[in-house]
């Protein structure tokens, strides 16, 4: 977690309100490509066989990633099957997803979320959102899906003891904090924010678990026509809207819950605007509100060419990590994945759509023409190639299955 600054300073206000630029850079590297749908099937899913030896089907997990980037292998290999339109990796995925959720008590990887530190919430999240996406895609049997949102219903529910409501924000405390927290930051309420950790006394709000919070409560809205769901993601939606977007319209990384200090500036990360942009993407069509539609395309025009994470070629450069695994490298992963979810649910923005097609090529080609030592990927997108390891070969999933897609 970033290191805390200065007061909080409010910087998001007049975001929304200015145009966004949807346009194409011309210094983009290769933004296209003439590969037949067939052949991009075939490499996406020689990826995903590349990585399937190095399963621990005891634990569910990859070796050489952790818990959460395991878990984003899972969600890449049903959103094949999701593009595909077949069912080629479902068995793989429900056996051993099923074999995860028996061995973790609410998904946790530590067993109990309420005595251990770390950033373990995120796993839980992350895995959750994950069995969900799993019933959303792959369309699984009936009972499979009733199950499925039973155990999400849980976790969610659970999820819930990290979030500020109203009257908690009114009130200036939480039950599951031993600290007064911050019921408004320069004059916009905290309700709606989602604490990083469950343990009593950390006091980070952060977006990525805001945004995950956002994600799946619009999901299960759009599943379950239930408006307490919506409610929740619209609630913590405007939380990262009045306190954790930049002038520049990035979605930035934490607030203080207690004191409103903030993580530094320079602290952006590609997953927070891109589970933003999902989540957004998500509620626009659940509520109809044109306001997160508008936020969505800011955002995205934004992240797709902010110099934080990438060069006037477009090739993003976050988690360029060829010696050892960390969590950056799987953040591009999760930023890839909430583009296209923009570009499937907006089929009438042409100008939207050209440009995610074009940002996915660009990572796309990067891959198979500098990083690719066969079907195995560097985790450093400009390369050269590597001999294989697991945490280069989970980041290029996302990419390769959403080029499936995006050049439709």
């Amino acid at each position: 977690m970033a290191p805390f600054v200065g007061p909080f300073v409010l910087v998001s206000l007049f975001s929304v309100a200015y145009a966004q630029d949807l346009s194409v850079p011309v210094t983009w590297g290769k933004f296209s490509n003439s590969r037949p749908l067939s052949e991009r099937i075939t490499i996406s899913q020689n990826a995903i066989n590349t990585i399937l030896p190095q399963l621990n089907s005891a634990t569910g997990e990859f070796n050489g990633i952790g818990y959460w980037q395991s878990g984003n292998v899972w969600s890449a290999m049903a959103n094949q099957d999701h593009f595909t339109g077949q069912t080629t990796n479902q068995a793989q995925v429900v056996k051993n997803l099923n074999t995860v959720f028996n061995l973790r008590a609410n998904y946790d990887q530590f067993g109990s979320m309420m005595m251990h530190y770390g950033g373990h919430r995120l796993q839980f999240m992350l895995i959750g959102h994950i069995r969900i996406r799993i019933c959303y895609r792959m369309r699984l049997q009936l009972g499979t899906i009733q199950s499925s949102l039973l155990e999400f219903f849980v976790a969610h529910t659970y999820f819930q003891l990290s979030v500020v409501t109203a009257s908690q924000a009114s009130a200036g405390s939480q039950p599951n904090k031993n600290f007064a927290i911050a019921g408004s930051c320069d004059g916009a309420t905290m309700a709606g924010g989602v604490f990083w950790r469950p343990t009593i006394d950390d006091q980070s709000i952060n977006s990525i678990t805001t945004g995950l919070y956002i994600t799946t409560s619009a999901f299960l809205a759009e599943i379950t026509g239930d408006s307490k769901y919506m409610n929740a993601a619209i609630l913590s939606a405007n939380w990262i809207k009045a306190h954790n977007i930049n002038s520049s319209n990035i979605v930035l990384d934490t607030v203080n819950g207690h004191d409103c200090s903030r993580s530094l500036s320079t602290w952006l990360f590609t997953y927070n605007s891109g589970k933003y942009i999902e989540g957004l993407s998500v509620l626009a069509d659940v509520t109809g509100d044109a306001q997160w539609r508008a936020l969505m395309l800011n955002i995205v025009a934004a992240a797709v060419k902010s110099t934080a994470w990438q060069g006037s070629d477009g090739i993003i450069t976050e988690g360029a990590s060829t010696t050892s695994n960390n969590d950056s490298v799987g953040f591009k992963a999760i930023f890839i994945r909430g583009l296209y979810e923009a570009f499937a649910r907006n089929p009438s923005n042409t100008n939207l759509r050209t440009l995610l097609h074009s940002y996915i090529d660009v990572q796309y080609n990067a891959l198979l023409d500098l990083a690719a030592n066969g079907s195995s990927y560097s985790s450093d997108w400009h390369g050269p190639p590597q001999v294989f390891t697991a945490w280069g070969q989970l980041a290029a999933l996302d990419v390769l299955g959403s080029a499936i897609i995006a050049n439709n």
